[in-house]
């Protein structure tokens, strides 16, 4: 199981001299998808003008399993979140929408930084709450095989 966050298509400047989209793109995509997260979470971009405060991605572990190319489209699907005081660790997956393989996966590591101070800082209380009722509702859809990030949270 995952959960649907958005659908991207290949462009045409994407595809390196291998004739298959560059790794850069797949970041771009992926990092685009949990954008709407973010959001959702109050910790994104507006967060980032308003509050100046939003995450930053500290480590990552991403696998290419299969190219797409130019003019495919994929699917972005969240396979796993959690989170303690200041770090998210989210799990995320890219699927040929047409042929329904199996074409990326990334895992990452965010920290939660006050853009004033350039320091991590703890989530407040309500973005605690959105996030933490997210994982609870959607939990029972993760399936996030195998994690190499999780031990980063100090729970």
């Amino acid at each position: 199981m995952s959960i649907f966050l958005k659908t991207g298509r290949v462009k045409a400047e994407w595809a390196d001299y291998n004739g298959h989209m560059n790794l850069a793109f797949y970041i771009h995509l992926f990092d685009s998808a949990w954008e709407t997260l973010l959001e959702k979470f109050h910790i994104g971009e507006e967060s980032a003008i308003n509050q100046k405060k939003t995450t930053f991605a500290v480590e990552a572990h991403t696998t290419y399993d299969k190219e797409v190319k130019v003019g495919d489209e994929v699917d972005l699907n969240l396979l796993f979140l959690d989170r303690d005081k200041k770090r998210l660790v989210y799990k995320l997956e890219m699927q040929s929408k047409q042929e329904q393989y199996l074409a990326s996966t990334t895992e990452v590591c965010s920290l939660y930084v006050d853009l004033n101070e350039r320091k991590v800082t703890e989530f407040e209380q309500e973005k605690e709450d959105l996030i933490d009722k997210f994982i609870d509702e959607n939990k029972k859809n993760f399936n996030p095989g195998e994690l190499h990030l999780i031990d980063k949270l100090k729970k």
